[in-house]
């Protein structure tokens, strides 16, 4: 995945806010990357609404 591609939120982990269950089948775009446990790496997502979040690589599939 590169910054300003677009992707797809596909299946959630283990995080359940409202927020984040909001965003399951909508579509984003790339805008960053984060460490999340030391040795992972995190999408940063923003949708259309401007809501940002990150998610773990294997919930988003491209578009």
């Amino acid at each position: 995945m590169n910054i300003g591609q677009k992707v797809k939120v596909y299946r959630l982990r283990d995080r359940v806010s409202t927020e984040i269950v909001g965003t399951l089948g909508k579509v984003g775009v790339v805008k960053d990357f984060k460490m999340t446990d030391g040795s992972g790496v995190g999408v940063v997502v923003e949708f259309e609404n401007k809501v940002k979040t990150w998610f773990f690589d294997d919930e988003l599939k491209t578009v």
